[in-house]
């Protein structure tokens, strides 16, 4: 193994033990150090110090004529960004070389949304079988409280406060986080719990010999039901987040409320719901003035 690959090695068994980053995110933090590796092996460098940033800015152009897309350089960018932070704190390099490098200009896409009634259409299930009281109180909890898919497969009943109406999360980089459960979403959870009895220990939502669900299953679940309840639409465990979020801003318009719901870092990740939010308003206008424009 070359000294630059050495480094990287390191840098991902870093991530993974010390981070605990997920397996997904690894996947693309390996392949992005992968590409940045053989770039860096066709300059003939001996060391990653002697990588500079217009090289850098070189390899991006290269993959964007190649067809990457703009998000997934800017991810890629924001992996090198955090090896060569790595790589100076070890005192390896001593300028980050990917800190003045830039990809071109994301369009920001809004996130799809049910709308109210979708909503409430498709976790409406008639809970009339086990598998149906499982899938009721999984899709009431996706949309009552935002959560993650990850994070949804991992809840056991220890962490519901049934008295409080509150639930305790894991999400990204192992943070905990306290979500609210509305009422709909507890009633589904008690019926549940009450026809599967189980202990504080395992997991609310079981599969296949009474394993936590995965994500592919969930989401294998939520394509099921989503036609059985009659919503012609793709819909899947984010878009019930988003449409969670979003129903809240329109109905609240607290911001700060939704980015600690959400589990957001930075609230400007948060902001593209407030997008959204002018956009239901924009509709509601052109529907109802009589100065709008009509189509």
């Amino acid at each position: 193994m070359s000294a630059l690959a050495a480094d990287t090695t390191r840098f991902l068994e870093h991530l993974k033990v010390g981070r605990h980053y997920s397996p997904g995110t690894l996947r693309n933090y390996a392949h992005a150090l992968e590409t940045l590796t053989r770039f860096a092996d066709g300059l003939a460098l001996a060391a990653w110090s002697d990588l500079r940033g217009e090289q850098l800015q070189t390899l991006v152009a290269n993959e964007h004529r190649r067809g990457l897309e703009p998000p997934s350089l800017r991810a890629m960018l924001s992996a090198y960004r955090s090896f060569f932070r790595f790589l100076a704190r070890e005192g390896k390099i001593q300028n980050n070389p990917a800190a003045g490098v830039r990809s071109p200009k994301v369009r920001r896409k809004l996130p799809e949304v049910l709308d109210v009634d979708e909503a409430a259409a498709l976790v409406e299930v008639t809970a009339n079988d086990p598998l149906a009281l499982r899938d009721r109180a999984m899709l009431e909890l996706l949309y009552s409280s935002g959560v993650r898919v990850s994070e949804l497969c991992g809840v056991r009943w220890r962490d519901l406060d049934v008295e409080q109406g509150l639930l305790r999360v894991t999400g990204k980089g192992r943070k905990t986080r306290i979500v609210p459960v509305g009422r709909m979403a507890l009633e589904a959870l008690a019926t549940l719990r009450n026809a599967q009895p189980a202990g504080d220990d395992e997991p609310v939502l079981r599969g296949r010999g009474d394993q936590p669900l995965t994500p592919g299953a969930v989401r294998a679940a939520i394509k099921r039901r989503a036609r059985s309840q009659g919503v012609w639409r793709r819909v899947y465990p984010h878009l019930m987040r988003h449409s969670c979020a979003s129903h809240l801003l329109e109905s609240s318009g607290n911001l700060r409320a939704v980015q600690e719901l959400l589990g957001h870092a930075d609230i400007g990740t948060t902001q593209i719901y407030t997008h959204l939010d002018f956009q239901h308003l924009a509709k509601v206008y052109d529907a109802a003035h009589p100065r709008a424009k009509r189509k």
